[in-house]
């Protein structure tokens, strides 16, 4: 709940860095979003407004993080259904900045990206190019659902065409990295997931040949 009006949990952060310090994991990463405030928790990602003072507070929660953890670590795009209409900026120039002024790497969430773009309308590809490309340490994928209004994020189906077509362009701008198809909910057979990776790792490969 990096976002949260309320203090960061130190006792959550603290038994994190043992848990990181035990594993050694090769990436730690958390969603920019808030999830609690007022000791309530509300089981689920939530937006916030992207503002200079929420630039800065964030900013010096990562620098909290990053330092306790002895790490850098990455921040992920998420799935959202409202908009704050006081944002000044764009989600994606504000990790931007984040990364900018903290050190830290973010995780390109192709999925979600799509997600938002249909809900919000906005271009998508135009969004990749607000990102430093040295920043982006991991790429996810997944389905979604479409209902009447809207898509929504839900990891469990295939990944669409379109959001393989804007992975391929975030591989061409990015360059492939770590991808990761996420697949929460309905699962397949073990070849369906297969088949899925193959189709990553495919347009990666053939990116770096583009390349």
């Amino acid at each position: 709940s990096l976002a949260s009006a309320d203090a960061l949990a130190g006792e959550h952060l603290a038994k994190l860095k043992r848990l990181v310090d035990r594993v050694e994991p090769a990436l730690v990463s958390e969603h920019l979003c808030w999830g609690g405030v007022g000791g309530l928790h509300f089981n689920d990602l939530l937006p916030f407004p992207y503002t200079a003072p929420a630039l800065a507070l964030l900013a010096d929660r990562i620098d909290h993080v990053q330092g306790t953890l002895k790490r850098r670590i990455l921040l992920e795009n998420l799935s959202a259904y409202v908009e704050c209409r006081h944002s000044e900026m764009t989600e994606t120039a504000f990790l931007a900045e984040l990364a900018r002024r903290t050190g830290c790497g973010l995780l390109l969430d192709v999925n979600n990206l799509y997600v938002n773009a249909i809900n919000f309308g906005f271009d998508p590809v135009a969004r990749l190019n607000d990102l430093d490309p040295d920043s982006i340490g991991q790429m996810h994928l997944a389905g979604h659902t479409v209902v009447d209004d809207c898509l929504i994020d839900t990891h469990g189906s295939p990944v669409s065409d379109p959001v393989w077509a804007l992975y391929e362009q975030a591989c061409r701008r990015f360059g492939p990295r770590p991808t990761l198809i996420e697949w929460d909910t309905d699962l397949p057979v073990l070849d369906v997931l297969l088949s899925q990776a193959a189709q990553a790792e495919a347009i990666a490969q053939r990116e770096v040949a583009h390349a």
